[in-house]
């Protein structure tokens, strides 16, 4: 079942992985992250590379295998490298200012909504005269930063009508047809 859990984890240069105790940590040039892993699963560093082991090839601890390597592929990346999702909010009015990590949108409701980002993730509100306003989120913890843009997102939905709301830069909405005038 898990191919992608017996592939093993290239470490690039600059980043630091030490497991203690079933819990993996990795140092980079953008921050820190640490997983636990699963107390069945085995981790060790060999060279320049990262391997987990399973003790058995039983369904749920090849389900494991596959979830804990990429967990750990994934911190690995983000302290190399980091992750960046940018947002869209399409609408009439529609505006968003980030200051010292608070984001204040307007989505055409009655009030202002204030969202407190976490202090993992770094928000940028960019607003151009002719164009949909941009909030553009960087981090390097990879689930952090997308729990963060789906609640974003959530609190307007893109309706299938007009197209409006918030969405992820480049993502295509499917439109539906309105009434037709009756004659």
């Amino acid at each position: 079942m898990s191919r992608i859990g017996k592939k093993p984890i290239s470490i690039p240069e600059g980043v630091t992985v030490t497991v203690k105790g079933g819990v993996v940590t990795v140092k980079g040039p953008k921050g820190e992250l640490t997983q636990a892993v699963g107390a069945e699963l085995t981790v060790s560093v060999e060279g320049d590379v990262v391997v987990l082991q399973r003790p058995s090839d039983s369904k749920n601890h090849k389900a494991l295998h596959g979830l804990y390597r990429s967990l750990v592929a994934n911190a690995i990346e983000g302290v190399n490298k980091g992750y960046a999702i940018s947002l869209e909010l399409v609408g009439v009015g529609y505006k968003a200012v980030c200051v010292n990590n608070i984001l204040e949108l307007n989505l055409g409701y009655s009030h202002d909504i204030f969202f407190a980002l976490p202090k993992e993730v770094k928000g940028v509100a960019e607003m151009a005269k002719g164009k949909s306003p941009l909030v553009k989120l960087e981090s390097n913890d990879k689930q952090l930063i997308g729990q963060v843009a789906a609640k974003l997102r959530s609190l307007r939905k893109v309706e299938p009508y007009k197209g409006k709301g918030v969405r992820f830069l480049g993502e295509q909405v499917r439109r539906k047809a309105g009434k037709t005038a009756a004659k």
